[in-house]
């Protein structure tokens, strides 16, 4: 196989484009400079961006419009939520309170019945130091009577 030469003489291209021996020039490029017609291409450049955001935002904002609201829509539910959820959450906290309050309550109605038995035998415990005061008062007396009754008759028998 032989590798054709640069062109044939009616123009046509032997050889691939890759082939091209070092200086040739592309063919299809020009050889002007890539500067060259900027200030033009800019204007129409310049449109066809301006053409082509209208066109994306055009396409793209309803969607992005329906996205942000429904976000908006989900930043208040989740407001909403938490309020309720601070709300329970307090409710949870009396409640818990309340059994703190109601252990109070049971605890105190115990004490309330210890304080009960113990003026309950403070009384028993006066009514019988009372008995036997009197009892020993009594005895006393009947001692002092017996003694007295035996001083009397002591006396009489030495009278």
């Amino acid at each position: 196989m032989s590798v054709p030469g640069p062109s044939s003489p009616d123009g046509a291209l032997t050889r691939p484009p890759y082939c091209l021996e070092a200086g040739e020039p592309t063919p299809g490029l020009s050889d002007t400079s890539p500067d060259e017609g900027l200030i033009e291409d800019l204007t129409v450049e310049d449109k066809a961006v301006e053409q082509l955001a209208e066109g994306l935002l055009s396409h793209y904002l309803p969607d992005l419009q329906r996205s942000k609201q429904a976000l908006q829509e989900l930043t208040q539910n989740q407001v909403v939520l938490l309020d309720t959820l601070e709300q329970e959450i307090s409710k949870f906290k009396e409640c818990h309170s309340m059994l703190d309050i109601n252990a109070l309550f049971a605890e105190a109605k115990h004490y309330h019945a210890k304080l009960v038995n113990i003026r309950k035998e403070m009384l028993m415990l006066h009514e019988k130091t009372s008995k036997l005061k009197n009892c020993s008062r009594r005895g006393k007396k009947k001692s002092w009577k017996g003694s007295s009754n035996e001083r009397r008759s002591l006396k009489e028998k030495s009278s």
